[in-house]
């Protein structure tokens, strides 16, 4: 008869079972170096030479020493040198979440320190350790003599097939105190073939998430740079705080550093990002990006956000960015309830060809308030919108505008299901310009004053009629809007800084004021109009259709030519949405021409899977606007990507300018390749347009990543 039974230690008491009868019993040893922390012994059958001082068990042996488990078929322990032996599917479990396989393993009774035989170590990541002899000393240092390592699992159909990669080593040591990984005469294989040796290799173990060092580094090329590498260096000042320096060095120019630096706090964070060079004319460049944020108290909290550049072309030349503006902010803000107060300044530094610096404003300052009370009994709240705003500038005209405007609003839920909301605005502006440009004027220049007092009274009316058909809910909504306030109101001495442009479309149909800040105001008694259909079915599918115009009893000419809004009746606007599900999702935009009914505006995005082809394209069409900042556009992007099988995936990318005098703007082509332990992919792209001494480029970028490891990367541009 074999019974299962578990044992305790310091009293780690064997009983010896032959045939049934417990022959003897007694105290197996004392813990080592005095630790007398309890362990469990468990084994289906057990044998005690008490002659020499042998335990030995059998059959599903389980040893737990605090939070380490051994399992083994055979375990002897030998109680005068406090050692265990195990053999047949040894498996030593460690508080870390690894796993020590191997055939044999010899060990101290604390499961600390031993020397093991044909080792297979699964880390917590599933990243895997193989020796052919292993030594652990304190649980600390685990010492590999002719090993490997990998994060690759091996091909179930044919586990004698190599690995996509692996690090082989004469010897690999795993430092826990330290918490790295040293290999000494290592070389990496893929697919079983060397490809690279070196004398010594280290890197932080999986238990590290930051720690100074050298990161991947970086090569390529460009024909404006030449050849191009780039080594950073990770450096952690504290737990909180660490820095990255990258020196970028070129074949055609004296090179450049790069620098980023991250600190946190309990409060807040800092983020920045800058750099240096020095190019073959003996001309220095340099550019800064810098975020700050932190919380003073519950209630307010402050920013700082910092952008700046040497030259317009720099940042795009080198890799830092792309933008065609940076914008420098510093501002204080409170949130409290209902209520929200901001103080805040700008500067602009615009990276385009026609940007002028003289005539870009500096903001300061922009005080903003707003609240909003709680509902009375009838539902009804108040709002208070306040803004302070003044702009000067080295040319040109400088502007201040301070606007007040409460509100008053209800909504009402009728008997029969429609819906009501009157809102009563009353806004009051008061403005004051030097050297504002005026052409209705002698001087064509306008100094001075003006006082714009707007009310406005809005009411909205909606009436959504429900209905259900099997699985899917159908909702029709006719919508109306009536809005009365005076005319005019955007007098010549009244600086227009914030409502330069915008875009009529669906999105603002049922806006009161459809100009995007407080200059300019839309005035005259006027209604807003139009319709919406919903499908929405239970399994998550939708498609919704939206048409609507706007009316006006009198020409407003604030709205210029091409705005949509300039007659009595504007532009007919839609949009139209579809998604059955994922296989497709369609967005459809559009503004009508009121008597001709062409296309104003067209916006198409189309995005979906299908059976491991993924799709995402868009088309926009804008006709220009009359003393508009922006001009026309008319662009197609596309992206396309086919799953080859469960690891390869191709993409096709690209922009399109479809105007008359348009063109290919940019294309990629790209490879990948992605499995449990390694990430490979490469693209080739070109940009077909020129941007000062920018010129049109190609590009390949080829990176590699072995996951657990780390990556190699290579470019023939300096912007990856």
């Amino acid at each position: 008869m074999i019974l299962k039974h578990t044992f305790l230690a310091p009293i780690f008491a064997a009983a010896v079972f032959f045939g049934g009868v417990i022959v003897s019993s007694q105290t197996l040893a004392q813990s080592p170096q005095g630790n007398d922390k309890p362990a469990s012994f468990v084994a289906d059958e057990m044998t005690h030479d008490q002659k020499l001082g042998i335990i030995t068990a059998r059959g599903n042996v389980e040893v737990n020493q605090e939070d380490r488990t051994l399992i083994a078929d055979v375990i002897s322990y030998d109680q005068n040198n406090d050692t265990i032996t195990a053999s047949g599917n040894v498996a030593l479990h460690q508080p870390t979440g690894d796993i020590l396989f191997a055939e044999s393993m010899e060990v101290t009774g604390d499961l600390k320190n031993g020397a093991i035989e044909d080792l297979l170590a699964v880390m917590a990541d599933r990243s895997r350790f193989a020796a052919k002899r292993a030594t652990l000393v304190n649980n600390e240092t685990m010492t590999m003599d002719r090993a490997m390592y990998s994060a690759c699992e091996q091909c179930r159909e044919d586990p004698g097939r190599p690995l996509v990669w692996q690090l082989k080593a004469v010897k690999i040591v795993h430092d826990r105190t330290e918490k790295i990984i040293t290999y000494k005469h290592a070389w990496m294989e893929i697919f079983g073939m060397p490809v690279v040796y070196t004398p010594y290799l280290s890197y932080p173990d999986p238990t590290v998430k930051r720690k100074s060092g050298f990161l991947t580094p970086g090569w390529g090329g460009s024909s404006d740079l030449g050849f191009v590498a780039k080594t950073p260096y990770f450096y952690v000042i504290d737990d909180n705080t660490d820095v990255t320096i990258t020196p970028i060095v070129t074949s055609k120019e004296y090179g450049a550093l790069s620098s980023e630096y991250r600190q946190r706090f309990m409060d807040g964070e800092i983020d920045t990002v800058a750099s240096v060079a020095y190019d073959s004319k003996e001309v220095a460049h340099g550019h800064i990006k810098s975020k700050s944020r932190f919380d003073i108290d519950e209630t307010w909290r402050w920013g700082l956000d910092l952008n700046a550049t040497s030259s317009d072309t720099y940042m795009r030349r080198y890799g830092f960015g792309g933008e065609s503006t940076l914008t420098s902010k510093a501002y204080l803000e409170a949130f409290r309830g209902n209520n929200y107060t901001s103080f805040s300044t700008m500067t602009f530094q615009g990276l385009q060809a026609d940007d002028d610096g003289d005539t870009t404003p500096l903001v300061f300052p922009v005080a903003e308030y707003y609240h909003q009370s709680d509902p009375d009994k009838y539902g009804a709240y108040n709002t208070l919108d306040l803004n302070l705003t003044m702009l000067t500038r080295k040319e040109s005209n400088d502007a201040t505008r301070i606007s007040v405007r409460p509100s008053w609003n209800i909504q009402h839920i009728a008997p029969k299901g429609d819906i009501y909301k009157l809102s009563a605005t009353f806004g009051l502006d008061f403005f004051n310009a030097s050297n504002l440009t005026a052409e209705s004027i002698p001087t064509g220049k306008y100094n001075g004053s003006a006082l714009r007092v707007y009310p406005e009274l809005a009411m909205d009316w909606r009436w959504p009629f429900a209905k259900r058909t099997g699985t899917v809910t159908e909702v029709l909504e006719p919508i109306a809007q009536f809005i009365v306030s005076p005319y005019g109101g955007n007098s010549y001495k009244m600086a227009n800084e914030d409502s330069q442009d915008f875009d009529f479309n669906d999105a603002n149909l049922f806006s009161t004021n459809r100009f995007t800040g407080y200059d300019r105001v839309e005035s005259g008694p006027r209604a807003n109009y139009g319709l919406k259909w919903n499908l929405v079915g239970d399994n998550g599918g939708s498609s919704s259709v939206m048409v609507g115009q706007s009316y006006r009893l009198s020409d407003d000419d604030t709205f210029q030519a091409g705005s949509g809004l300039e007659d009595n009746f504007s532009d007919i606007v839609g949009r139209i949405e579809v998604s059955p599900g994922d296989h497709l999702n369609l967005l459809y935009r559009t503004r009508l021409d009121k008597s001709s009914l062409e296309f104003r505006r067209n916006e198409i995005g189309v995005n979906g899977k299908i059976e491991g082809f993924k799709y995402n394209t868009n088309y926009v069409l804008f006709d220009h606007q009359q003393d508009s900042e922006f001009d026309g556009r008319q662009e197609l992007t596309y992206s396309f990507g086919q799953e080859i099988n469960d690891f390869w995936t191709t993409t096709l990318t690209g922009v399109r300018d479809m105007s008359d005098n348009g063109g290919q703007r940019s294309m990629g082509l790209g490879l990948e390749y992605d499995d449990e332990c390694l990430t490979f992919d490469t693209k080739l792209s070109r940009t077909f347009y020129q941007d000062r001494e920018i010129e049109p480029t190609d590009q390949i970028m080829f990176r590699v990543v072995f996951k657990t490891l780390g990556e190699v990367r290579t470019d023939v541009s300096p912007t990856n």
